[in-house]
């Protein structure tokens, strides 16, 4: 049977793929078309994968944007039975204003392993590296979560740099960040490059904070684990909430009240995490057209090795079962 570890390259070809096809259409104004073409060219990539696969998660749904179905079966059946949580383009909105901070990206591990927080609705996250592995909860506020990963990374406060989504549901938080004089990054999308760059060091980016989307933490979770961070979520219960929401996410099999760890988001300690950069960003440089073809680069996690590859793929679209349909 074939190995997760020797599955590890076609993966980062599933989000090369998907890369590749969002990045068609940077900056046109339209994010759906961003998510549908990002999913037919991975989903054209699987199809040739030699795996028994499921994607049991994709961001999409919550927006009504194009997305692999849930419990969607992917691959030859040949292979080993593995799972996905997928995010065709973390960064959509990005990506169709032809911002930065638009990625690819997939989480990958033997069927079991993945905790499914579903696309409804936002759940708040905390994400750093190793000094503050058990050493922080969501039961601490904020300010004690930033104060307590300062003082275990030997950071003073106005050193201290911390990473979060733009959005009005964070203005408290914002404002308690502020009062406490730390440096503070505001992106416009994509918190999972936001978390995994805590976690690489002289990145210059200490803790991720906020609220997002469920198949993006997991996502997260698999690359924090594999470097050796932490990362923690759980249910935002905003005000503007769908009454409804929890009773949903309960029969799902979401515990709204409790904070999961890495370790529970991503069970085990055989996964992969893959990404590739749609636009230019903190972790990967976008996708560049050049005559007959790309350049894209991507990034590849796994345990239990720890190994991290980063890779630039110069791709030849004349003959290509996925790419040829580029040069007609």
């Amino acid at each position: 049977m074939v190995s997760l570890r020797a599955l590890a390259p076609s993966l980062t070809r599933i989000t090369t793929a998907a890369a590749v096809g969002a990045a068609l259409y940077i900056g046109q104004g339209n994010s759906d078309l961003i998510d549908e073409k990002a999913v037919e060219f991975s989903r054209a990539v699987l199809t040739q994968t030699d795996i028994d696969g499921e994607v049991i998660s994709c961001e999409g749904p919550k927006d009504n944007a194009p997305s692999f179905a849930q419990r969607e079966k992917v691959g030859t059946g040949k292979g080993p039975k593995v799972e996905f949580v997928i995010d065709p383009v973390d960064g959509t909105t990005a990506a169709s204003k032809g911002r930065k901070d638009a990625i690819a990206a997939l989480a990958c591990a033997p069927t079991g392993c993945f905790q499914v927080l579903p696309d409804d609705g936002y759940y708040l996250k905390v994400a750093t590296d190793h000094h503050s592995l058990g050493k922080i909860s969501l039961d601490m506020s904020i300010e004690e979560i930033v104060r307590t990963t300062a003082y275990n990374k030997g950071l003073r406060l106005q050193n201290f740099t911390v990473i979060m989504l733009e959005r009005e549901r964070h203005i408290d938080i914002l404002r308690s960040l502020r009062k406490l004089g730390v440096r503070i990054i505001l992106i416009p999308d994509g918190d999972i490059a936001g978390a995994v760059v805590t976690c690489i060091p002289g990145s210059g980016v200490d803790i991720l904070v906020g609220a997002g989307a469920g198949p993006e933490a997991t996502i997260a979770a698999t690359a924090v684990k594999s470097l050796g961070g932490t990362m923690l979520a759980k249910v935002w219960k905003g005000k503007k909430d769908d009454p409804d929401r929890l009773d949903r996410l309960r029969k799902e099999g979401v515990d709204v009240d409790r904070a999961y760890k890495e370790d529970e988001l991503a069970k085990g300690n055989e996964l992969v995490f893959a990404a590739s950069g749609v636009t230019k960003g903190e972790l990967l440089d976008g996708v560049r057209f050049i005559p007959d073809g790309a350049i894209v680069d991507s990034i590849c996690m796994r345990l239990p090795s720890g190994t991290v590859v980063k890779s630039e793929a110069k791709l030849r679209f004349k003959g290509h079962p996925v790419y040829k349909q580029l040069l007609t």
